[in-house]
């Protein structure tokens, strides 16, 4: 009689088990842990920016994410690129920052910062900047925002910025 109530243990242990597979490699208990943040889950705010004034000095402008929906992921870097005149700079990350994996749940919020030095305008080293384009951890959407901070000073020239973006921190409370 004993080896009913221990097969019946198994076997519930056993469906437990195969419950809590979120199939994706996770283990969560809740199947919808797990996947990437995404454009339609996420609202996005651009600034308010601490703008550099003149060519030379640095400005930072946050950009910040709050979950409006299912509870899922940020894991890596953000992607940014910088558009105007035809060209279009992809955004590098900032010398030390170190990626961490953020879960969010519904209204959850994290940011990320570009820093930026301002160019002067008409210069072939400045990139005229006028379009911000995101893209999130593990996913292939983008979203895009105008950029109205001024130009984006370059390096070497107008397709090498002096521009980049730091690592997610959970934001609020």
């Amino acid at each position: 009689m004993r080896t009913i109530p221990l097969a019946v243990a198994a076997l519930a242990s056993a469906l437990l088990l195969t419950a809590c597979d979120s199939g994706g490699g996770g283990g969560s208990s809740d199947g919808k842990n797990g996947s990437a943040c995404s454009f339609d889950g996420v609202a996005v705010q651009v600034g308010p920016a601490s703008t550099a004034p003149a060519a030379g000095d640095t400005g930072e402008v946050p950009v910040s994410l709050t979950n409006q929906s299912k509870p899922c992921d940020l894991d890596g870097f953000a992607g940014a690129s910088l558009e105007g005149g035809g060209t279009k700079v992809a955004l590098t990350t900032q010398q030390g920052a170190k990626a961490q994996k953020l879960k969010l749940a519904k209204g959850d919020a994290a940011s990320f910062t570009i820093t930026y030095v301002r160019g002067k305008a008409g210069d072939k080293l400045s990139l005229a900047a006028t379009k911000l384009v995101i893209t999130l951890p593990g996913g292939d959407d983008s979203a895009s925002y105008k950029w109205s901070y001024g130009p984006v000073q370059g390096k070497t020239s107008a397709s090498d910025s002096d521009a980049s973006i730091s690592a997610f921190t959970q934001a609020g409370d």
